[in-house]
């Protein structure tokens, strides 16, 4: 497990590309029969890919959790973005299909993952937060997911969003989790950006063309940096940092925050004018 920890505005200012990216990229998220694991000193937050093909991969606690077994003090959500797998959670087993969802509550003590073809492997993405309450496991597909059709053409933001793990939904001890997908012809999340000074968040980004990429912006409004991020990767981004993107073609990304609160609302909206 890889852990960084956190860096001020001003400290993140004055980052060049390749510093920017080691503090705040994931590049390597999936690889065949190996489960990857970074932790943030943003609100604990431990941000992973599994991608099983022939084995039964097991999620171990690393020895930096101090602890007996993963989910001993946290919780989990996971959301599949590859081919058909299962999560087997202690006697439960649950069968994921690409965009499925579940959430595994604190005192899980056995969390295994595999693929159902691997030809066509599975890939989970996993975001996990410390818990101070148990919260049962459940499972959520797609159109479960209270699909939320948001922006426009003429802004190049017309795009769908699944929420997962909020207060109307999955229930959670302090995890978010939802994911957003992007009509063809639409390459803008999240603009006008906005923080939330209460809450780190984590984008994974996928279904993103071969040989395209998207460029995701980051930094305080009057200071802003960006990544460029391709398939398969994903941005820390700290509570004090805008967090949106534009994509060189449509594309989806995973969200996930923890922190504070858990209303989805809870933003500080910047104007696009105030960017620099």
């Amino acid at each position: 497990m890889h852990i960084l920890h956190t860096s001020s505005p001003g400290e993140t200012a004055s980052m060049n590309t390749e510093a920017l990216r080691k503090q705040f990229l994931l590049e390597r998220l999936f690889e065949p029969e190996q489960i990857h694991l970074t932790y943030s000193h943003y609100d604990r937050m431990i941000a992973g890919g599994v991608m099983p093909v022939g084995d039964l991969l097991t999620l171990e606690a690393p020895a930096a959790l101090r602890a007996g077994y993963f989910l001993e003090r946290r919780e989990l959500g996971i959301i599949n973005i590859g081919g058909s797998g299962k999560v087997i959670a202690d006697s439960s087993e649950h069968v994921l299909s690409k965009l499925d969802c579940l959430y595994l509550g604190k005192g899980t003590a056995n969390v295994q993952f595999a693929s159902l073809s691997a030809e066509n492997p599975a890939r989970f993405f996993l975001l996990s937060a410390p818990a101070h309450r148990v919260c049962p496991n459940r499972f959520m597909t797609a159109a479960d997911a209270n699909p939320n059709q948001l922006g426009a053409g003429p802004t190049a933001n017309a795009r769908t969003i699944y929420k997962y793990i909020h207060p109307d939904g999955i229930e959670s001890c302090q995890l978010a989790m939802g994911l957003t997908i992007l009509e063809t012809g639409s390459v803008w999340n999240t603009m006008p950006p906005h923080t939330h000074d209460r809450r780190m968040e984590v984008y994974c980004y996928f279904n993103v063309s071969e040989g395209q990429r998207v460029l995701h912006l980051m930094g305080q409004p009057e200071e802003t940096r960006h990544l460029w991020v391709a398939n398969h990767q994903a941005v820390i981004s700290p509570p004090w940092s805008i967090h949106a993107g534009c994509g060189t073609m449509a594309y989806s990304f995973i969200w996930g925050m923890a922190g504070e609160n858990q209303s989805f609302a809870d933003m500080d909206q910047i104007a696009i004018s105030a960017l620099l």
